[in-house]
Order: structure tokens, then sequence, then C-alpha cells
């Protein structure tokens, strides 16, 4: 089962760049497209406190809505790199 989840929006760079960082790691991860508009990211607003994209969502890890694409792949780096 899958427990990292991505909230993403398609064209985002700071989005691409977190999903290329799971993809280097070999980190299975699940995504979720969010709506264009801010005012209608409710889940993510609700997970994270905020409407920005990229959020992770990591059980194993206990991590329950991280934002910001710096913060997100340092965590990766640290958590699941080598």
């Amino acid at each position: 089962m899958t427990t990292l989840q991505l909230y993403q929006l398609p064209g985002c760079p700071y989005c691409a760049k977190v999903r290329h960082k799971l993809d280097e790691l070999g980190v299975d991860y699940e995504t979720h497209e969010v709506p264009s508009s801010h005012a209608d990211r409710t889940e993510v607003k609700e997970i994270s406190g905020q409407t920005g994209v990229p959020v992770v969502v990591d059980a194993d890890h206990d991590v329950d809505g991280m934002p910001e694409s710096d913060d997100i792949v340092a965590y990766l780096e640290e958590t699941y790199g080598a």
C-alpha cells in the first residue's frame, strides 16, 4: 500500500521538482490533482493549512501535510536517500 501522497497541479514546476526527486529515489507515491483555483483547494487547506502545492503526506513517517518544494525535497533526501 502506498502511504506517500503528493498533492499537485499539472504544469506546476515546483510539483515537477518533487515528482522528479520521488522518481529518482524510487519512492512509490500516489498523486492527487488539485483544482486550479486556490479557493477550491479545500482538501489541501485541511491537510496543510494553506492552499499552495505541492504538498506531501507520508503516513509512514507521521508527515501530515508538508508544503514547499525545497522542504519536501530535503525531507525526501533525508528520509529515503542512500
